[in-house]
């Protein structure tokens, strides 16, 4: 299929989501990309001006200063799909992204300079204002190399092979730096907004979780508020067993409240499998936990852990 032209794209955008799957797809004409446990975004240039959004829809240039400048370097008409990553100690540090993604906007400039963020692309959506989602993957990968690779860091492609036993090698070996996996993609597919086109294998369900909020009490409380990698929507944990409930009080204490007694308020919701929307109690980025989710992005997210190496203050 041909790219298509007409309307320029322009947010919000519906980004495409991939099945995840137990062992490593092989077949012809398949690709093979890491996996980063980043925030999904989506980077536009358009009319001379750079426009970033998360996967939910949300705007969040102020929030990247550094990504927003970098791609202004990039053509009008273009749009990236990706996934924002920090480096901390060799590793990709999903707690300082979302740090990030909740900065005011009067922070975000010194967060930008403590934790400067990179860009890892996967896909091309429009080149030149023209769409690019109908053409083949094969197509869409060889314009995004051939418009990213000039410009540099931050804004870099992610590695792609045709190659399985290389892609099983990246998934044996890269887990050290905080690659989850790995995705899968048909070089002859098209880009489509909210199908489960590619699939992804991931070497476990555990992973790190920015701690946004709780539910209950604030001396006991009753479920975390997290975000996950890839995603920015804030989900509900199921409920903390009584160990973690004191240790998370702890952790909580101090970034908190305006309510002593913890309640939620506000009119910040967030999910909870099996209720729906329930409001919680916001805390102030920085606080992490290791967690455990069921294979589709709907499943319950159980705390594991909490994290003890909570990124500082500034």
């Amino acid at each position: 299929m041909s790219p298509a032209t007409g309307r320029t794209l322009r947010p919000p955008l519906k980004v495409a989501l991939a099945e995840p799957v137990s062992a490593l797809p092989r077949g012809e004409r398949l690709a093979y990309e890491p996996k980063f446990d980043g925030h999904r975004m989506l980077v536009f240039k358009l009319d001379g001006v750079a426009v970033l959004q998360a996967r939910s829809g949300r705007i969040v240039t102020a929030a990247f200063p550094d990504l927003a400048e970098a791609a202004l370097a990039l053509p009008d008409g273009t749009v990236v799909d990706g996934e924002v990553v920090i480096w901390t100690g060799g590793r990709i540090d999903f707690a300082a992204v979302q740090r990030r993604a909740a900065a005011t906007t009067s922070r975000a400039g010194i967060l930008a300079r403590r934790m400067p963020a990179s860009y890892a692309a996967f896909d091309l959506l429009a080149e030149g204002g023209t769409d690019l989602r109908p053409a083949p993957y094969e197509r869409r990968r060889e314009r995004l190399t051939a418009l990213l690779g000039p410009l540099g860091p931050p804004l870099q492609p992610v590695p792609m092979t045709t190659d399985p036993e290389l892609a099983t090698t990246w998934y044996e070996t890269l887990t050290a730096s905080g690659i989850e996996g790995l995705v899968v993609k048909h070089l002859g597919q098209p880009y489509r907004a909210g199908a489960r086109d590619w699939r992804k294998l991931r070497h476990t369900d555990v992973h790190d979780a920015a701690v946004v909020g709780f539910t209950g009490p604030a001396d006991r409380p009753a479920a975390l508020v997290l975000v996950l990698p890839d995603d920015d929507a804030p989900v509900v944990s199921s409920p903390l067993p009584p160990a973690l409930r004191t240790a998370a009080a702890g952790m909580l204490a101090g970034h908190g409240t305006e309510d002593p007694a913890g309640r939620a308020t506000g009119g910040a919701t967030a999910m909870a499998i099996g209720v729906g929307e329930v409001p919680f109690r916001a805390v102030a980025p920085g606080l992490a936990a290791e967690v455990e989710r069921g294979t589709t992005r709907h499943s319950v997210v159980t705390v594991l852990r909490l994290r003890d190496d909570a990124i500082n203050q500034v």
